[in-house]
């Protein structure tokens, strides 16, 4: 057996942690014991609708997604692919599907948006119709129009890394642009792009934690060589440490399940993903 195997599916409780973060927090249903979101990235479900991808979500069990920008709506909305500029209307109805599956959206990513801060709006307004925590982005030139808009919006601007050699692999590259910005300007960690790039997650979580606004959270059997991801707590990377780390400095973000493997059928693996953090979040709260 291996290591924090002990973590196994326990089913979903109420939320009872208050929100600790600043900015605008993930509505208080979404939310673990342990204070965060378990979501699905939709990019798991890229073989799909973002209709079906939801659905799936609720399947395994999670309480969220993070948004998959320009994957087909699918459903009433057919091979309209999300972006922004679609309407009042098909934004409520997303968020409409959501709701009648139990999901709340919670971000989304990865998305390029503009240094032109008029053509950046619309991705704000965007996530401002369907109510959204978090944008995830690697936008680094627009950052002086990101963190405008992050304020104005009350939305939290969560950088992505890449594995090597993208421009933000090394967190040391993002920590530097974020440090000294607004509250709502931070990280979104990648922990298996980190692992890819040759680094410890768990020693650069504790260089940054104090920055980590949302999480594509995955496990690797193997820090040196990236074959596919693995269910949480079956591979090498310390999950717990992870989160525990991150929760000192308050961390109330997302932890997107970002699931890279058995894409035509990975609805159980997700599920055992979302069984390990409501285990660890019963468990630590």
């Amino acid at each position: 057996m291996k290591r924090r195997s002990l973590f196994t599916m326990i089913p979903a409780t109420s939320a009872l942690l208050a929100l600790r973060s600043e900015g605008k927090p993930i509505p208080q249903p979404a939310l673990t014991q342990a204070g965060f979101a378990i979501a699905v990235q939709c990019w798991s479900f890229r073989k799909f609708t973002w209709w079906e991808a939801v659905e799936k979500t609720a399947a395994a069990g999670a309480s969220g997604v993070e948004i998959f920008h320009g994957q087909q709506l699918g459903g009433p909305h057919g091979e309209t692919k999300i972006a922004p500029g679609l309407g009042d209307a098909v934004y409520a109805s997303m968020v409409e599907h959501c709701a009648k599956n139990g999901i709340t959206p919670v971000n989304m990513g990865v998305v390029e948006v503009a240094k032109n801060e008029k053509e950046a709006r619309p991705m704000f307004e965007m996530a401002k119709a369907l109510g959204l925590y978090g944008i995830t982005t690697e936008s680094s030139e627009a950052i002086d129009t990101l963190e405008k808009l992050a304020k104005e919006f009350d939305v939290k601007v969560c950088f992505h890394n890449h594995p090597k050699p993208t421009k933000l692999w090394n967190p040391d590259t993002v920590w530097n642009l974020v440090k000294d910005r607004h509250e709502n300007v931070g990280f979104c960690a990648d922990i298996g792009h980190w692992a890819s790039s040759g680094l410890d997650p768990l020693e650069v979580i504790k260089k940054v934690g104090p920055r980590v606004r949302s999480f594509h959270f995955k496990d690797r059997e193997s820090m040196q060589q990236w074959t596919h991801d693995r269910p949480y707590g079956t591979g090498v990377i310390n999950l717990p440490a992870i989160l525990d780390e991150v929760r000192k400095h308050g961390f109330a973000g997302n932890v997107s399940i970002e699931y890279e493997h058995n894409w035509e059928n990975s609805v159980p693996d997700i599920a055992q993903c979302v069984g390990y953090l409501r285990a660890y979040s019963k468990l630590r709260s």
